[in-house]
């Protein structure tokens, strides 16, 4: 029996009040104001435990599953940059210059479509105006097979839950109250019902949640 690849949300922070990012990105701040949320986040972890050489802590071995049986990642426009509307020939690639952590095709949602770029180590952006099954349908015809991440912001996360299409969600809550800024919850009353939930809590004060699409019959 053929297995079906996942759509999976991983190491996705959230404040003690709900929120994931701020208002406005912009070149300066990339999340909005909330990049204080991930001040004890170490991205090396996106490249795998046996990239890191010094001691492996809890967290990083918990967010290192963020690549594991991926094949391509859906993204929000706001995660690839800060512009808005038509694009401009202002050479712009992304916030992660020419060595993007991805190694994966990427589909960035917006309303103005243009040219895939390709990059050296596997990494292509792929810019779709989608509803969210019609760029989850893209993402899998690009992942050869294997599993689709959900890589955010919040709105897009958002808007894949309210679709019901996400199978897996690790998000990390984060001890601090941001006050205000962008949620992933919105709308979505008993959304919690779809899935079954463990959490487990790190010596960092981090709560990890593990969200499963619960099973029925």
């Amino acid at each position: 029996m053929a297995v079906i690849a996942k759509v999976r949300v991983h190491n996705f922070h959230v404040s003690l009040d709900g929120y994931s990012a701020g208002g406005t990105i912009t070149l300066d701040s990339p999340m909005g104001g909330a990049e204080k949320m991930f001040a004890g986040f170490d991205g090396r972890a996106n490249d795998g435990i046996q990239a890191v050489t010094d001691s492996v802590t809890f967290d990083r071995a918990l967010t290192s599953t963020w690549g594991q049986g991926i094949g391509a990642e859906i993204m929000g426009r706001g995660k690839f940059g800060p512009q808005s509307g038509e694009w401009t020939d202002d050479g712009w690639r992304g916030w992660w210059g020419e060595e993007p952590p991805f190694g994966t095709p990427v589909v960035v949602l917006t309303h103005h479509p243009r040219e895939p770029l390709h990059f050296g180590n596997g990494t292509s952006f792929h810019f779709l105006d989608a509803s969210p099954k019609e760029a989850l349908d893209h993402a899998r015809d690009l992942a050869g097979g294997k599993d689709i991440r959900i890589g955010g912001g919040p709105s897009t996360v958002r808007q894949f839950l309210a679709a019901d299409l996400i199978d897996f969600m690790h998000l990390i809550t984060v001890p601090m109250v941001l006050g205000g800024g962008v949620s992933i919850w919105d709308g979505l009353a008993d959304v919690q019902d779809r899935f079954t939930i463990e959490s487990t809590t790190s010596a960092s004060g981090l709560v990890h949640s593990f969200w499963n699409r619960a099973t029925t019959g």
